[in-house]
């Protein structure tokens, strides 16, 4: 009876870790794995332009009559097998760190469990202090020794300070270093630019973008000394142009050119860098809460002029701001999210760039990128 009551007791707590509805659901089989193609997209195009080179050298020095056909055959076989054997090839967890920011959202708290369930020593990092947060209570119950639980407030010179060398201090038995930073903290802030308070613009900054390089900064000395790799969480959205989300998609954008120019830095160092960029609706659900979205809306509202107020008018206003209630409504799988995650910590290899997003999803950035503004606006309209 005692051990039922400790169940129960747990799953309550555990569901104060719900941002809107999240579940973990077993890998789709539908679901396409578009980081193994896009890794897979370049080598195909070298086979084929091989094989045209090589069958018309065959052929003007009678050497063979072979078509270009089975030689492109021959080497995209060859070519598949090596790249996803390069792909799949993984590290040993046993005595490697990972520092993991943000662990009070569904999507990081639940990789640092699961990267305590592989091995790895976890160092989970909070926004607040551990001893005020629910979450990390929850999370050191439920895993290992291993797992460090650590205030990591990533605005906050102090605590980047102390949780750097407190992982300095306490790193696994026999590392030289930190083998994995992975920034998932991340703060939200919605609506059209003339709504939002300056401060709010500042904070969306500091957290997002310059906390995330003032710990990499801090981090890099440890990351080196292990050959390591730093992981950035972002969102596909900032490739998508949308009203009310401006901030969110600048903030993103900015991190995945940061991560850019840091993979070039750190190539020559051994130092990986990648990015995660996750569809809407999983980062959304997991980062976006109804209530503390609603009390945002409501709190920009009193701080617009009365010209302002008149201008837009309140119905114009509540449609805007609750267009993205479905992104804390809906249920969302993070599965594909965590899956791409731990594969940027496990494998040998990792990818500069995952995308766990939905056909759909993939298309539209697809054609964001590419098709001329007004074509795509024509397609997709102007989303609210």
């Amino acid at each position: 009876m005692q051990v039922f009551d400790n169940n129960i007791r747990r799953a309550s707590r555990r569901a104060s870790l719900r941002r809107g509805s999240i579940s973990i659901l077993p890998q789709k089989s539908a679901e396409i794995p578009w980081d193994i193609l896009e890794r897979l997209f370049m080598p195909f195009l070298f086979c084929h332009a091989a094989a045209i080179i090589i069958s018309t050298l065959l052929h003007a020095f009678n050497l063979s009559t072979i078509s270009t056909f089975a030689v492109f055959v021959w080497f995209a076989l060859s070519t598949v097998g090596a790249v996803l054997f390069y792909h799949f090839v993984k590290v040993s967890a046993p005595g490697k760190g990972v520092l993991i920011t943000g662990c009070e959202s569904p999507i990081a708290w639940n990789l640092a469990k699961k990267l305590d369930d592989l091995g790895f020593t976890v160092y989970a990092g909070f926004n607040v202090p551990v001893e005020d947060s629910e979450e990390a209570k929850i999370l050191k119950e439920e895993t290992s020794g291993r797992m460090k639980i650590l205030h990591v407030d990533v605005t906050s010179e102090k605590t980047l300070l102390e949780a750097a060398l407190f992982i300095s201090e306490h790193l696994p038995y026999g590392a030289e270093g930190l083998w994995a930073l992975m920034h998932c903290a991340h703060w939200i802030a919605l609506g059209e630019l003339e709504w939002i308070p300056f401060g709010v613009l500042r904070k969306s900054l500091d957290l997002n973008l310059l906390g995330v390089a003032r710990l990499t900064q801090l981090m890099l000395p440890l990351l080196r000394r292990a050959n390591g790799r730093i992981v950035f969480l972002t969102s596909g959205l900032n490739k998508v142009p949308a009203p009310v989300r401006g901030i969110q998609c600048a903030t993103q954008a900015a991190v995945e050119s940061f991560a850019a120019c840091l993979r070039q830095e750190m190539r020559p160092r051994g130092v990986d860098v990648s990015v995660v960029a996750a569809g809407e609706f999983s980062p959304g659900n997991a980062w976006l809460n109804e209530t503390e979205l609603r009390e945002q809306a409501k709190e920009m509202w009193s701080k617009l002029s009365a010209e302002q107020k008149k201008t837009y008018g309140e119905d114009y206003y509540e449609a805007a701001m609750t267009s993205v209630d479905k992104y804390s409504k809906e249920a969302a799988d993070i599965q594909p999210t965590l899956r791409v995650l731990i594969d940027a910590v496990t494998r040998t290899f990792p990818m500069a760039r995952y995308t766990p997003v939905t056909p759909q999803e993939k298309f539209q950035i697809f054609f964001a990128e590419h098709l001329a503004s007004s074509l795509y606006e024509l397609i997709y309209g102007t989303k609210k």
